[in-house]
C-alpha cells in the first residue's frame, strides 16, 4: 500500500507554503498527501492579508473522515494559529499512535504571526509530548527555548520541555546545518545555502518530507537526512520570478521539467 500522509495545518492561497506546499512534498517523497484544514489563509508572496479559523467541530470532523476510512501512517502539523485549534488536534491525536512532526510554524516569511502569542504554551504542553520530533526553525527555537544559543544547545532545551526529538534547521542561521537532538545524541546535516530569492515554504516541505521519510519506515536520522536534502533542493529550484514577494520553493522541479 502507497504510504499515506497527513497534514494538519493552515491553507496557503498563494499555494507557497501550509497544506499546499504539503501535499507537494508528500506527492515527490511517493507518499498519498490528505489535508486537515484548521485555517485559511489570504495570502500570497507579498504577505498574509487575513486568517479565518476553521471551526473545531469541522476540524475534528476532517480528521476523524481521514483516520476512520483511508488511515494515516504518519502525521505533520503545521499553522494551528490558536490555543482553541491545538486542544482540538491534540485531544483527536493522543489516543491514535501514529509518528508526528511538529512544524512550530508562528511567523510566516513574509513577517505575519501564524501562531497566537498565547497559543505557545498550548502548542509546548500538549503537541510536543505527541511528537516524533520538533522542527522549529532558528527564530522559532529561540523562542521555545527562552534564550538564544548554539543550535544544539537550543535543541536541548526544547527537549526538555518535553519534546522526544528535535531538528533545529539551519536556514536563518550562521551555518547552513540542520541539527538533530534525540535526547541522546547530536547529528548535523549540512546544508548548501543558495541566493535564491525563493525560500516561501521550504520549512513546510521539510517537515512533510519528514513525516513522509517515518511514514516509509525510514529511521528518525535517515527521514532527517533526506528532509535536508529536498528543502536544500527545493529552495535551490525556487520560481523566483513567481509575484512581487519572496516566491515559493519547487520540490516538484517544474521549471526544470518544462
Amino acid at each position: 500500500m502507497v504510504p499515506r500522509c497527513l497534514t494538519i495545518a493552515g491553507s496557503d492561497s498563494g499555494g507557497g507554503a501550509g497544506i499546499q506546499a504539503d501535499l507537494k512534498a508528500f506527492a515527490a517523497a511517493g507518499c498519498y498527501g490528505m489535508s486537515a484544514i484548521v485555517a485559511l489563509t489570504a495570502q500570497n508572496t507579498t504577505g498574509v492579508t487575513a486568517v479565518h479559523e476553521a471551526p473545531s467541530d469541522f476540524v475534528h470532523a476532517q480528521l476523524e473522515a481521514v483516520f476512520d476510512d483511508i488511515g494515516v501512517d504518519a502525521a505533520k502539523t503545521g499553522m494551528l494559529f490558536s490555543s482553541r485549534l491545538i486542544e482540538v488536534v491534540a485531544d483527536f491525536l493522543e489516543d491514535r499512535e501514529v509518528p508526528l512532526v511538529v512544524d512550530p510554524v508562528m511567523v510566516a516569511s513574509s513577517g505575519a504571526r501564524l501562531l497566537r502569542e498565547d497559543a505557545v504554551d498550548a502548542l509546548v504542553s500538549r503537541l510536543f509530548p505527541l511528537a516524533t520530533v520538533v522542527t522549529p526553525n532558528l527564530h522559532e527555537a529561540e523562542v521555545l527555548a527562552g534564550a538564544t544559543g548554539l543550535p544544539g544547545e537550543l535543541a536541548e532545551r526544547i527537549h526538555a520541555r518535553g519534546a522526544a526529538a528535535v531538528i533545529v534547521t539551519g536556514g536563518h542561521g550562521d551555518e547552513a546545518a540542520d541539527h538533530l537532538f534525540d535526547g541522546e545524541q547530536h547529528v548535523a546535516f549540512p546544508n548548501e545555502r543558495y541566493d535564491v530569492a525563493a525560500t516561501h515554504g521550504a520549512g513546510c516541505t521539510h517537515s512533510a518530507t519528514l513525516a513522509a521519510g517515518l511514514a516509509r519506515g525510514l529511521t528518525l536520522e535517515e527521514a532527517a537526512r533526506e528532509a535536508a536534502r529536498v528543502a536544500s533542493a527545493a529552495v535551490r529550484a525556487g520560481l523566483a520570478d513567481l509575484g512581487a514577494g519572496d516566491g515559493p520553493v519547487d520540490v516538484l522541479h517544474l521549471q526544470g521539467a518544462a
